[in-house]
C-alpha cells in the first residue's frame, strides 16, 4: 500500500476490466477497493460482512431479496448504499459506472454464496492497484 495521496481517477485510468476491483488503500481490516461496471454482476450474499458501495461515475442498481419481496435500488452518481450481511443482492449498470466499496480484506466479490459465476465477472478478492 502507498503511503502517499491516491488520485481515484489516477486509480481509474490505470485497469479497463470490468467487475474486478482494485485495492486502493487498506482502513484498519478493511480494504478500500474501486471497481468499473457495466452490465450485470451475479446474485450473491456476504453472510459475515455488510457491503458498502459509493458511486463515483455513472448509475448503479443494485437488487436486493429482502424478507418483504425482491426491490431495486438506483443509486446515481455521488450517493452510498449498504448492502446489510446476509442480503442476496446483484449489482448492476445498464451504461457503466465507477463505484468505491469497502470490504473486510480477503472478502470475495462473489460473495459466500453465489449462482454460478458468468465469464465477465472477476471472482477475486481484490487485485493491487498498478499505478
Amino acid at each position: 500500500m502507498s503511503n502517499e495521496p491516491i488520485a481515484l481517477g489516477k486509480a481509474l485510468a490505470s485497469f479497463d476490466a470490468f467487475w474486478s476491483p482494485r485495492i486502493v488503500t487498506r482502513v484498519n481490516d478493511y480494504d478500500v477497493r474501486v471497481a468499473k461496471v457495466r452490465g450485470e454482476h451475479l446474485w450473491h450474499v456476504h453472510d459475515e460482512t455488510d457491503e458498502f458501495f459509493l458511486v463515483l461515475e455513472g448509475e448503479l442498481s443494485i437488487s436486493l431479496r429482502e424478507p418483504a419481496g425482491e426491490r431495486t435500488v438506483h443509486l446515481p452518481q455521488g450517493t452510498v448504499f449498504t448492502v446489510p450481511r446476509g442480503t442476496e443482492h446483484k449489482p448492476s449498470s445498464a451504461t457503466g459506472a465507477a463505484i468505491l466499496m469497502f470490504e473486510p480484506t480477503g472478502t470475495p466479490t462473489v460473495g459466500d454464496r453465489h449462482d454460478e459465476i458468468p465469464d465477465h465477472v472477476d471472482a477475486t478478492t481484490g487485485h493491487a492497484l498498478d499505478c
